[in-house]
This record gives C-alpha cells, sequence and structure tokens, in this order.
C-alpha cells in the first residue's frame, strides 16, 4: 500500500485537517451564491422547524498509493435528491447513538461497508438541507483496505470512487448560472467522472478540502 509517497502524506493532512477544532469560513465553501457573490443557502432551519437528524459516511481508502473516497448516485425510486450524486446516509432512527451511528448504519445499508473496518476521525460542520427538512452531519471514516462496494439498487442507482487529489485539484471545480426558484443564482460544483457533483455534497467535500489545505501538507 506504500509503494508512493503520496498515501502516507494524505493520511497524515487528512488527521491533521480533523483534528482541526476551527471550521473553515463560508467564503472557503462550495455554497450556492446570489450574481454578487452572496451566500444564499440557509445553513440552519427556519425559527420554528424542526430538521430531522441525518448523517453521511464520508470513507476515505487506499488505492494504488493515494486515498480515494466512494460516492453514490441516488436511486429514481427515492422521494427526495433522486439521480444526485451523494455520500451513503441518510435519516437518524430512533435506535441510533448519534450520527456516527447513523452514517455507519447507512454506510452497511447502501454499500455495504463494514462499521468495523471503519476508523472514525471525526465530523465537519452540521448544516440543514430545506428540500428534505434534515439536518445533516458528515462522519469522515478512515479504512485501512478498499472495500467492496455493493450497492443497494433501492437506494443506489449507480457508485463510483474519485482520488481524494481530484478534490484538490482546482480544474475539477465549476460554476453555473441557474434558475433556482424564479432567481438566478451561481452553483458551484465538482465536476467527477461526467457528473456535477453540487448541493449539500459539494458544500460537505469543500469543508474537507479547505480544512486539508489549512494543514499545509496538501495543497
Amino acid at each position: 500500500m506504500l509503494r508512493s509517497p503520496a498515501l502516507p502524506y494524505q493520511t497524515a493532512a487528512l488527521r491533521a485537517a480533523m483534528a482541526d477544532p476551527d471550521s473553515p469560513t463560508l467564503e472557503e465553501l462550495l455554497v450556492m451564491r446570489d450574481l454578487d457573490g452572496r451566500s444564499i443557502r440557509p445553513l440552519q432551519p427556519p425559527p420554528g422547524t424542526t430538521p430531522r437528524e441525518a448523517a453521511v459516511l464520508l470513507l476515505l481508502y487506499p488505492r494504488a498509493g493515494e486515498l480515494w473516497l466512494p460516492l453514490t448516485v441516488r436511486s429514481a425510486r427515492l422521494t427526495t435528491h433522486r439521480g444526485e450524486v451523494s455520500l451513503p446516509g441518510g435519516g437518524s432512527d430512533p435506535e441510533d447513538a448519534g450520527p456516527i451511528a447513523t452514517a455507519l448504519r447507512e454506510a452497511w445499508e447502501e454499500l455495504g461497508i463494514n462499521a468495523a473496518h471503519v476508523e472514525v476521525l471525526g465530523t465537519l460542520s452540521s448544516f440543514y438541507i430545506p428540500p428534505s427538512n434534515n439536518r445533516l452531519t458528515p462522519v469522515v471514516g478512515l479504512s485501512l483496505s478498499e472495500p467492496e462496494l455493493c450497492p443497494d439498487p433501492d437506494e443506489v442507482e449507480a457508485a463510483f470512487s474519485v482520488p481524494l487529489r481530484m478534490l484538490l485539484d482546482p480544474a475539477t471545480i465549476g460554476e453555473e448560472i441557474w434558475e433556482r426558484r424564479e432567481v438566478a443564482a451561481r452553483v458551484p460544483f465538482f465536476a467527477l467522472e461526467g457528473y456535477k457533483v453540487w448541493g449539500a455534497t459539494a458544500l460537505l467535500l469543500s469543508e474537507l478540502v479547505a480544512r486539508l489545505r489549512r494543514t499545509g501538507l496538501m495543497n
């Protein structure tokens, strides 16, 4: 696994990034903005709204001497975010002991990722997702071996993996003007394997990228 110096450097940077108690600023994140560059994405629920707690697993694993992460394409059978690129995850169940338990359970149900093989490194910033009324907590984990992905067809249309270095490449980031609720908005995204990864997934991935850059080990 250590044929390339990329893997130990990336693993060290990942651990350092997750140990940093300071979250990135809004300016460092990929969020929907108005045409003047002001964020128009609500990160907290409106007053009086009680969101459902939810979590996703952002899993890094070694392949060919560097770290990779799996992404999913949500099934057309789902009620929200159909066809969008996401991470394995979902709403909390009553028996879940917090977001980490939710993320690990959902990763097992959606992709067959065994929780026993995941070292949890911490969580990224929680934020609100208006269409599903979820407050999402991204959980970051590390696997010492490449998992065999077994997508559940009821929830996952497809699964694919990308190297971590791709997220750090500025050429991977694009932006388009979309009309959202009859308002023109600047929508940033990661261009990955032919998909435009935007919205909540782009937001949490950009927080990981910002944290990694702060370590000075990956720029």
